[in-house]
């Protein structure tokens, strides 16, 4: 392992990562893991590219350095980037499963028990078929969430990163909250959001932000399209800002008109299912208990509206197409995984169909703690509200202008 004082965090984050990863290969008996998830990759060696949909690899043997399988246009990712010595890179013309299996018999684990993600998004089925057909004198196994029992709880470093994420995600909503006038479409919106985020320090985020004004805004997962916002309607964001490849976001709501009876009423039920959350979040708390706090809350509502989603989810390391870790961590009903200090969520007690035709939401990215939790940010929850009668009628260069 080269010692390096250029990466994302200190060499001995990663020695520490690559140990712990190396306890759970023994007790589950593995002699080495092939780890192709683009967000293993990162969180083992600060190994990232956008070239992903190609095959990559960190093989990391129980004792011997780990060495890494990657397309040869890659290879000065992991030269430049990572700690990581050892690579045998193939060519476009070549074959990156033939590669690998050269690979393990160079290093003397053709015979042994390999663990492998057989549910990573970056190995596909076809490349899974052709690594059983050729790896025949050893054993191939599962391990599928081997690494990412190490990144459900953040570090004090990761925390410290996270914290740069959050600088880029609150700036953002901030600027999209200003941004989102009656005459200004969804598009400047967003462009106002990431002009925001990334002179706030932020970098490309796993997914762009959501910006959905009136009735998209109960189109799931809709973002920018070119509509035109009108007077009386309101905007519903959600901004994921990103930071070395760690992720923090959080959803507010743009009301331009008077605050009506019902929209009042989503906005108060949402702050109390996060102030509820947040005094009762620590740790021995359980998934369940954490989710049923906010479900509750949100279910108990007279406006027409439901929270039709898990309430949260960890959130870190991310590449497109996601930006949340909810395949490792779910805030959901009938899960009792205890929160453990580190843990990180994104809370989000939205509601969806608010009078039947409207989606709002009020969101926090929270880290648990050894006695309680915290807010990665400090922006105001309430609705932003915009009477129409006062909104200029502006677009969104010419707010940033005036600004």
């Amino acid at each position: 392992m080269r010692r390096r004082d250029d990466m994302t965090f200190a060499p001995e984050e990663y020695e520490r990562r690559i140990t712990e990863l190396r306890e759970r290969m023994a007790a589950r008996l593995l002699d080495a893991v092939i780890i192709t998830d683009p967000e293993n990759l990162i969180y083992l060696t600060d190994y990232q590219t956008t070239g992903y949909s190609f095959f990559q690899a960190l093989v990391v043997p129980l004792e011997d350095e780990p060495f890494m399988i990657t397309r040869a246009m890659e290879e000065s990712n992991v030269i430049e980037r990572t700690w990581v010595e050892i690579t045998r890179p193939y060519p476009d013309t070549g074959d990156a499963i033939q590669q690998l299996i050269a690979a393990l018999t160079e290093f003397d684990l053709a015979t042994k028990r390999i663990g492998y993600e057989r549910n990573s998004y970056f190995f596909p089925a076809y490349q899974q078929d052709r690594i059983h057909t050729s790896f025949q004198r050893g054993t191939l196994r599962d391990c599928f969430g081997i690494v990412e029992e190490g990144r459900r709880r953040k570090s004090p470093a990761e925390i410290e990163i996270m914290t740069r994420a959050a600088i880029a995600t609150q700036a953002g909503i901030a600027a999209g909250l200003e941004a989102a006038q009656p005459g200004v479409t969804e598009n400047e919106i967003g462009a106002a959001i990431s002009a925001a985020m990334f002179r706030a320090g932020g970098e490309p985020p796993a997914v762009m932000p959501y910006v959905a004004s009136g009735p998209r805004s109960m189109i799931g997962h809709a973002t920018w399209e070119g509509r035109e916002v009108q007077p009386g309607e309101h905007v519903f964001l959600e901004v994921g800002g990103c930071y070395r490849r760690y992720h923090t976001a959080m959803m507010r709501t743009v009301v331009l008109d008077e605050l009506s009876p019902s929209m009042e009423k989503a906005q108060e039920r949402m702050k109390m299912a996060l102030r509820e959350l947040k005094a009762e979040m620590r740790p021995g708390l359980t998934v369940s208990d954490a989710d049923s706090i906010v479900r509750n809350i949100i279910t108990d509502n007279d406006v027409d509206a439901r929270l039709v989603t898990r309430s949260g989810y960890s959130i870190g390391i991310a590449f497109p197409p996601s930006w949340d870790e909810g395949y490792i961590l779910s805030l959901n009903p009938g899960d009792f995984t205890v929160l453990e200090e580190g843990m990180t969520f994104h809370v989000i007690p939205w509601m969806w169909g608010v009078d039947g035709d409207k989606t709002v939401g009020i969101s926090d990215t929270i880290r648990v703690t050894a006695d309680g939790c915290a807010s990665f940010f400090d922006l105001p929850e309430d609705f932003t509200v915009t009477p129409a009668e006062t909104a200029p009628v502006l677009s969104a260069v010419e707010n940033m202008e005036e600004a």
